[in-house]
């Protein structure tokens, strides 16, 4: 949560809410980057505690080797792919908007169109998808954004 209040039960109340993070204003953009990278540091440990292998449908994601097999077989990702494919079927069913994957994937510093989403996730549907055109693994709720349906 990044806010202007920083009284202590502003802070209590937000992470009663369900921040995982509460950042008051101002603040140092370099601390914000260390802070959302241990949070996903956090949540990289935990599905990688769970096992190292991630099955989902047809989908098999082996992480420490970011390798994935679909059907057995083995596809080619881009390191964004499949950190998209990877945040996507960690989080089933939670719709990111592409602000937010350009936050996550490609990290606060990027400056470029937030169109480059789409374009990955284009590419990582032909990868993935049996009929690119009508997906059933990557789906996109217009207006918002996109989501993995496991």
């Amino acid at each position: 949560m990044l806010t202007a209040k920083g009284e202590d039960e502003d802070k209590v109340l937000g992470f009663e809410y369900g921040a995982d993070d509460y950042l008051t204003k101002p603040f140092n953009i370099l601390e914000l980057r260390a802070r959302i990278k241990a949070l996903l540091r956090r949540t990289y440990d935990i599905v990688a505690n769970k096992g190292d292998i991630i099955k989902s449908g047809d989908i098999m994601i082996d992480v420490p080797s970011r390798k994935v097999n679909i059907a057995g077989k083995p596809v080619d990702l881009t390191s964004k792919e499949f950190d998209i494919l990877f945040l996507l079927v960690t989080n089933p069913g939670k719709i990111y908007s592409r602000d937010t994957l350009l936050e996550i994937i490609w990290g606060y510093d990027y400056y470029g169109d937030s169109r480059t989403v789409d374009v990955h996730i284009r590419r990582l549907r032909e990868k993935i998808e049996k009929d690119p055109s009508n997906p059933q693994y990557v789906l996109t709720k217009w207006g918002v954004g996109y989501y993995y349906k496991g």
